[in-house]
């Protein structure tokens, strides 16, 4: 299965100069917990999670409209292509340890995301012989819910 099969096309995005009250609200609006930063062009440069926002404002003394999305983004873009086999992003997934990908296209432009929830929901539990993501699912929340305290998470409270 490719990840063209499955991802969300709709995916929403926000500029890195927008702040965090405005990327709550998209979040809220479109019932995310991801949201793609891109430039001017409509380059991916980033993402912004829901956990990223909540720890940001928890250990910072500003106000979610004084905080920037720049501030926030972590600096590492790990992504997926429609064209790639879910497989591939599975394993992606598990090594980098996020559960959500924004897919991207050779220009770098967002054409959508990628969820862990999107895997489950299109996988054949009732045939895992079948449908080798059964077993790549399983392993990758493995490896996702391993003990670990994010290095982002750790760089997000010391600033």
């Amino acid at each position: 299965m490719k990840v063209s099969d499955i991802m969300v096309r709709t995916a929403v995005s926000c500029p890195a100069e927008a702040n965090l009250g405005q990327a709550v609200e998209l979040m809220w609006n479109r019932n995310c917990g991801i949201l793609p930063v891109v430039n001017e062009g409509g380059k991916v440069t980033g993402v912004v999670t829901d956990r990223d926002i909540c720890v940001a404002l928890g250990t910072r003394n500003r106000l979610p409209g004084q905080i920037t999305v720049r501030e926030v983004a972590g600096p590492e873009l790990h992504f997926c292509r429609s064209e790639d086999d879910v497989r591939s992003a599975l394993e992606k997934m598990a090594a980098t340890k996020v559960r959500r990908l924004p897919v991207i296209n050779n220009a770098g432009n967002l054409e959508g995301i990628l969820s862990m929830d999107d895997i489950v929901l299109h996988a054949d539990p009732a045939n895992p012989a079948r449908d080798p993501a059964v077993v790549g699912i399983l392993n990758t929340l493995r490896a996702i819910y391993s003990s670990r305290i994010p290095q982002r998470a750790r760089r997000l409270a010391a600033a």
